[in-house]
Parts: C-alpha cells; structure tokens; sequence
C-alpha cells in the first residue's frame, strides 16, 4: 500500500486538470489580452566577434581593431601593432619593420625578411620558407588583426616560437560603399587611399587602391608604393561560400644605413657614407599573391574550410658587400601554399567536444632563383670586375608541411582542456648554379610539437589559463647557403672556388610553460601573461660584415618574460565626455644559458623593458585628443654585451573629429614632441670589444602628420 501522500496525487491531478478545463471556458467567453513577448539577441561586429572567439584558446593573444588605429597616421604595420603586449614593432621610418614576439627574429634587422613569427592573410600563409616578405601588408587595407602569441597559434598551423599574426582583410560586409582617405605630413609623408565594398545579394566585393610617398626621415631615405587589393565572395547556398583574393603591390626606398651612437647623438637624418656612394636600394617590382577560400558547412556541428595562395615576390637589391664592394642582388621568389581545415563539435567521454584538424603546406616553386652582379667595378683579391659582372647565381629552395589535430574538451562548465598535436616536414634544397659545380645541399626533415592547455572560468569577468608546448621553426633556406663559411675566403683563390659551399642548420625548439588570465575589474580590462621557453638550437643571425649576415644554432638559450595589458577608464562624465588610459608593458629576458664563450649573456638586439601608453579624453560629440608616450630600455648591440643602444622614451600626441554616424573624420598625430634622439632598431654584431660600431637605425624625430577620411555608408 502506497503512502498516504502518494495516494491523495491522482485526485489532486484530477482536480488540476478540471481547473484547467474550466479556465479554458472562462477565456473563450471572456479573452483576455497578454502582454506582447520580445525576444532581442545582441549583434556581435566582426571584431567583437574574434575578441570572443580567442577567449577560447588558453593563452595570451591579442585582437587590433583597425577603426581605432586609423584615428591617427597609418603608415605602416608598426603603427598598426602599438599598445598591444607582448608584441615589439618598429620601423626606421620606411615600409621595413622589426616585428618580434617573445623574442622571435630578435637579430633580425628591419630590411630582411622577418622570420620566427607565422604571418597570414585571411588565414592563408604568406610566410614562405625565407621567412615573411612586408610589400604586401598594406594596413589599410584590413578590418582587424589578429595576433595569437607562441603556441596560441596551433590552430593556424602556426609552430614558430613567435606564434600567428593574421591580418583579415575587409569584405564587402566591413567596408563602406565608397571611403576616400588622405595622409599628409613631414618630410613629404603622403598616401591616399579609396575603397569601396559592398553586398549584393549572395555576392559581395571589397577593392581598394593605395599609393603613399615619403622623402625619410634619414638623407637617402625616400621611398613609394603602390598596390590594389580585392576579395571577391560568393554564396552558393546556405552551406557553402567562396571567397576570391587579390593583392598586388609594388615598393622602392632607398636604404640610408645604420648609424654609430655617436652618429645618431650628433645627427641622426645622416645616411651611411658607403650607402650613398654606392645608392643603395631596396625595390620589389610588383609582388602578387592570389588566393581562394571555401567554406562548406556539411552540417550543425561540422564545417570544412579550404584554401590555396600563390605568391610571387621578386626584389632587386643594391647594397654593400664583400671588402666594400657593391653588389646588385636579384631574386625571384615564387611559392604555392594550401591549407584545409575541418572542425566538428561532438561529445567525448560524455562531454562536449571540439576536433580539429587541419594541414598547412607552402612550397617553393623552380621558378624561385638568385644572382648577384658588380653593381660598380670591384676588385676581388686582386682581380678587377666591371660593372654588370655575374658574380654568383642559385637557387635556395623549401616547402613546409604541417599536420595537425587539436581537441577542446570542456571537463566542467567552467573549465575546458585543450589538447593536442603536430607533424612537421620540411625540405631545403640550396646550391650555387654559377660559378658551377656539384656541391648541392638537399636536406629534409621531421619533426612534432605537441601542446595541452587548460582555461578557467573563474567567474564571468575572470578567466584564467595556462598550457605547456612545443614550437618548431626551420631554418630559411637562404640562411644555409649565406652563412657558409666559404662564402668570404681568407686566402687568394679563384673567384669560381669560392661561395659554392652550404651548411646543414637543425631545426629550432623549444619547449615553452605560459600561464595568465584576462577579465574586467574596477581598474579596467586587463590581460596578464607570463612565459618561460627553454630553446635548443635557436637560430641567430649576425652581421660579419656591413650588410653582411650569417647565421647559425646556438648553444642553448632562455626566453621569458612578463607581457601585461590594461584599460582603464578614468572618468565618466556622461554629456561631457570620458577619460581612458591604456597600457601595454613587455618584460623580456632572453639569454644564453653557459655557453662556452659569452656564459649568461643577454641575446642582443630587443629592450628588455618596452611601454606603451596613451591617456584619451572622448566627447560624444567625435571630439577626441590623447596623449601618449613610449620607454625602451637600453638594447645590447652585440652578443659579447660590450656595448649598448641607449634607453630612451618618447612622447606624442593626437587631436581629431570622428562622427558619430562614422562618416567622416580628421585627426592631426603629432609624434615624437622632445625631437628625442634615438635607436629604434637594432642590427648586432658578434663581439664589438666596446667599440662603437654602426649598428643602429635611428628613429623618427619630431613630426607632425594630418589626414581627413570620407565614407558613403
């Protein structure tokens, strides 16, 4: 017999339902009218959009909205990568650009191919296997960019110690229907800009066309571009779009050369004696990347995205070389890449779930050649050249092929577990095709890098996360055939015996333990990172002579270091407008772990503290102005530390007008106010023995730059 309580249920349903019934009746005779029930969901921009997409990888990254850079002078992607941590740009005033992410390509000087940082557009490789070429990454031309430091970057196929920067172009979805925009400033500082985007229908377009003009800061430092870029999308169905991609670019500036402390303190606009005798040069006569993205939804839970990019990039170089020599170096780089990408949600274990998997490949094509001719009449160990002279012609080939799997798994509403794994393969072929001979380096390689990571959510405006992984980074293929050591004889030979040979480089590792957090608190937005990364055969490059570069493995090294970012909004005055601060600060501490011959020293080449801030009074009206300052610490100009780059700090300003209805806007950028003397980048030696070498690119001096910018909306 059923409990009492159990019992008296079915009367009490019974009595329920009549109830029911009887009310039922009640409406019929007597309608009664409810309150109306609106459902609202909030519209997330694209850029708002990534921001909540890269809170889900468990470690540090950053997202940089382009409407706000371009309230201020664009010129290039140095300007575009300000106040975001973690991450070191600098430019000596021409379209070259230092970029470093926790010490990534941190020899490197501003006029090479970057290198140890994966840079994409629209998610499509354009890093090729001599690093990353700049005459394509026109700023103004994206909506966003996205920058996943370190191993944040697996997702993308990115190994390298520095990570991903992706810059994402405008669609017809993100750009006005008409924008004209124009800069002007300093020492003959122009570009101009239209554009126009729209959708129609299941097709959308973005084109756009940018020519800018700079006579440099430093003498012998002009230089001009020009280019267009395109995407053309198309949705066949609610499944599947495609997106068609066009970028072409053509660059010249000369190159001034570095400068000596005592250079820079007594006149930093002077250019190298030996660059302008020789009018040394840097043209890329018309670079094209062409490139095609599908995206098929197969269902709610899986999608497959594809994509192939093919780059061609040729350059025509003139600089100063072996024994004072000046040379004309031609090359013509042509790579194809591909990715795919399939991601699925489904559950594990009983918990929910994400997989995916993806493969990136980036080959050289035959087609990519070099050649090095006298650009002036030499003379080699007594043996006169003229001028046009074929001096030396190979090729240094690579591909790059990465497979990877990657799992998000969410153990606990508020804690997932990201998980996963690559395959790397890479090839090198490099060999000197004139003078002739059979000395051919053709070398391939495997190699994996794994990574797991956990993120928590502390509370909804607190998130915390930490991983632990494995980078990889091959070396360039031109690297093997520049850094032989035959390349500059010591003794009297035959110009056809000498610069044949090549050398074999491993690749880079490292394995890397990051741990932080983001979230929003009564000071503002924050974001705090910190990052320790033992390194084995860490690849380094230095200058043996001027303009001259090898590089090699290292013995082993350290990178670590505190990358911290806040928003603050100061004050809130409603109709009278508001008052922010934001932060940015990088702690890097990258040195030798006891090696033979420089112990603990510090890698050269990168401050070990670097500040950005800026303090901003907003009016709803559109008015804005800001000021904003810069510190860097002192730099080691070689690996020896015999000497140092001075530490320095800047400061500027802005003042502008964006309407509210994002029309039309006008801004005046002041920069750099005290006209401070300094070395924006530095290019290090081996072992300077405290001398005072030219090593530095000085950076920009006072300058006052102005633009208006239109939009049909």
């Amino acid at each position: 017999m059923l409990p009492l309580p159990f019992s008296r249920q079915p009367a009490r349903l019974t009595l329920l339902a009549l109830a029911c019934l009887s009310g039922h009746s009640a409406f019929a005779e007597e309608p009664v009218q409810l309150d109306s029930l609106q459902v609202t969901g909030v519209h997330l921009s694209e850029v708002e959009a990534a921001r909540e997409e890269l809170k889900r990888v468990p470690g540090a990254t950053n997202v940089v909205d382009m409407a706000k850079v371009e309230q201020g002078r664009v010129a290039g992607v140095a300007d575009v990568l300000a106040y975001q941590p973690g991450v070191y740009a600098q430019s000596p005033g021409n379209e070259g650009v230092k970029i470093s992410v926790r010490g990534s390509g941190i020899n490197r000087g501003p006029g090479s191919h970057a290198s140890g940082t994966h840079i994409l557009l629209d998610g499509l490789p354009l890093t090729g296997s001599g690093g990353t070429p700049y005459e394509l990454l026109e700023p103004l031309w994206i909506s966003r960019a996205e920058v996943l430091r370190g191993a944040n970057g697996f997702d993308r196929g990115a190994l390298a110690l520095g990570g991903a920067i992706d810059y994402i172009t405008h669609t017809g979805h993100t750009a006005p229907k008409l924008q004209l925009r124009y800069e002007a400033g300093s020492r003959g500082y122009q570009k101009r800009n239209i554009a126009s985007g729209q959708v129609l229908g299941d097709f959308d377009y973005y084109l756009a066309l940018t020519d800018s003009h700079t006579d440099g800061y430093q003498d012998h430092s002009s230089g001009k571009g020009k280019g267009v870029a395109g995407n053309f999308g198309y949705r066949l169905n609610e499944n599947l779009e495609t997106r068609f991609y066009l970028r072409y670019r053509e660059t010249e500036h000369e190159t001034p050369g570095r400068l000596t402390k005592a250079q820079l303190k007594d006149d930093p606009r002077q250019a190298a004696a030996a660059n302008r005798s020789i009018d040394a040069h840097r043209d890329q006569p018309g670079s094209t990347w062409l490139a095609n993205k599908t995206t098929w939804r197969i269902d709610d839970d899986s999608t497959l995205v594809a994509g192939l990019a093919y780059h061609h990039y040729p350059m025509d170089i003139t600089e100063t070389a072996y024994r004072g020599g000046a040379y004309r170096i031609r090359v013509d780089y042509s790579d194809i890449s591909g990715t795919l990408n399939y991601t699925r949600r489904h559950t594990l274990f009983g918990l929910n779930s994400s997989t995916t998997i993806g493969w990136r490949s980036t080959t050289n094509l035959p087609s990519s050649k070099a050649k090095e001719t006298a650009a002036l009449p030499i003379n080699v160990n007594g043996t006169p050249y003229p001028a046009g002279t074929l001096m030396r012609a190979y090729e240094h080939l690579g591909s790059d092929h990465v497979l990877h799997i990657g799992n998000e798994l969410e153990l606990t509403p508020d804690l997932w577990l990201t998980s996963g794994l690559a395959l790397i393969y890479t090839r090198r072929e490099v060999q000197v095709t004139w003078p002739a001979n059979d000395d051919k380096l053709d070398e391939s390689t495997w190699d994996y890098a794994p990574r797991i990571g956990l993120r928590y959510q502390l509370n909804p405006d607190v998130q915390l996360f930490g991983n632990i992984s494995r980078s990889v980074e091959p070396p360039h293929a031109w690297s093997m055939l520049w850094s032989s050591p035959l390349r500059f004889p010591t003794s009297n030979q035959p110009w056809s015996n000498r610069q044949s040979a090549a050398i074999s480089l491993d690749n880079q590792t490292a394995t890397t333990f990051e741990v932080g957090g983001r979230g929003d608190s009564m000071l503002g937005q924050w974001e705090l990172t910190y990052y320790y990364s033992q390194v084995r055969h860490e690849l380094l490059t230095v200058e043996i002579e001027p303009n001259v570069f090898a590089e090699s493995n290292a013995s082993p090294t350290v990178h670590q270091g505190i990358e911290a970012g806040l928003t603050s909004p100061l004050w809130q005055g409603g109709a009278a407008g508001a008052l922010s601060l934001r932060q940015a600060y990088t702690f890097s501490d990258f040195h030798y772990r006891d090696d033979d011959t420089f112990g603990d020293n510090r890698l050269p080449g990168l401050p070990r503290h670097y500040y950005q801030a800026e303090v901003r009074y907003d009016h709803p009206s559109g008015f804005y102005a800001g000021l904003n300052t810069q510190y860097a610490s002192k730099v080691a100009v070689d690996y020896a530390n015999s000497y140092y780059a001075d530490a320095y700090a800047t400061f500027g300003a802005t003042l502008g007008y964006a309407s509210p209805k994002d029309d039309w806007q006008a801004w005046l950028d002041l920069r750099n106010l005290t006209d401070k003397r300094y070395a924006a980048t530095v290019t290090p030696g081996y072992d300077d023995k405290g001398a005072d070498i030219a090593r530095s690119t000085p950076g920009e001096g006072f300058g006052v730059y102005t633009g208006v910018s239109w939009s049909w909306l």
